[in-house]
């Protein structure tokens, strides 16, 4: 019986849509997405202008999907050496360096010009910024370079909300820096937290994430610091008048969740607790985002 064939002409799988839109980091990017738009809404008591908050969207989403992609092609040996990555695109050989490269050039263009034209100028510098920041600065040599490679690094994944106001008033507002150092804080539980359940891979291909340099034991108790410091940090905006009662209890309410899952992490451990308390982080920023963007428009008054 015949049968198609569909690799190329020295062996290898031919590269399909969904090969491409791996490169993209989809899941980060609806994150990264999500936060901005949540930065759009709260930088304006009303409703935010369509054109702002489609074009501001795809502009981010395209220029965050880009430096993934270069994030994919930067850590191709990388990701050849560990279990979890070893199949992705370009180290599985389905995808070639040149053509990931074409591909991300072409995301990046395309969204800082979408910013550029129909944002404003500033949003497209900042997205910029975040756009080296992140594929060149972290992942080309902070990530290999230091220990401390996330705490630094997690600046740029910090930006979304700081673009999004800037997409809607043209300018960085206290407020804004606010949503930035909550996820800024939020970024080394985050990925600590991975990088224990995933400590072996990252020693394979000579990573020093903080497991690998100081051991699980002090990453555990780092862990625990920096959820504690999130915790008083995600408290900031209702301190400040930006948020009201609403915010506050999702705040206090989520904070002891990952404070729960940090403590458990430390103290009494499963197999599978890293990738649990990995899993809650992000339903944890999810989640106050969401109470942030709710109680901008539904706040919940002190009884008179």
């Amino acid at each position: 019986m015949l049968t198609r064939d569909y690799s190329d002409s020295d062996g290898r799988s031919a590269a399909t849509w969904r090969d491409y839109y791996t490169l993209t980091k989809p899941g980060v990017v609806r994150l990264l997405v999500f936060t901005a738009i949540v930065g759009m809404f709260l930088a304006t008591p009303g409703m935010v202008p369509w054109d702002v908050l489609v074009f501001g969207s795809l502009g981010i989403a395209l220029a965050s999907a880009s430096a993934a992609a270069i994030n994919h092609v930067l850590d191709q040996r990388i990701d050849a050496e560990m279990a979890r990555t070893r199949l992705r695109p370009l180290p599985s050989g389905r995808i070639g360096e040149r053509d990931a490269l074409a591909f991300a050039l072409a995301l990046g263009l395309a969204g800082l010009g979408i910013l550029a034209v129909f944002v404003n100028a500033l949003t497209a510098a900042l997205t910029f910024l975040s756009l080296i920041g992140y594929a060149v600065i972290y992942t080309a040599y902070l990530k290999r370079a230091t220990p401390q490679n996330i705490v630094i690094g997690g600046a740029a994944g910090a930006a979304p909300p700081v673009l999004g106001w800037a997409a809607v008033t043209n300018q960085v507002d206290g407020y804004a820096l606010l949503l930035f150092l909550i996820i800024f804080t939020w970024t080394p539980p985050h990925f600590w937290a991975l990088a224990i359940a995933r400590r072996r891979d990252y020693e394979k291909a000579e990573i020093p994430m903080f497991p690998v340099a100081y051991g699980d034991e002090m990453t555990k108790s780092f862990v625990i610091y920096y959820t504690i410091l999130l915790v008083i940090v995600s408290l900031l905006p209702y301190l400040t008048g930006m948020s009201g009662l609403l915010y506050l209890l999702g705040a206090i309410a989520l904070g002891a969740g990952f404070l729960g899952y940090a403590l458990q992490l430390k103290f009494r451990p499963r197999q599978d607790t890293a990738m649990k308390t990995f899993a809650y982080s992000i339903s944890y920023l999810l989640a106050l985002f969401s109470f942030l963007l709710v109680d901008h428009y539904i706040p919940l008054l002190w009884p008179e």
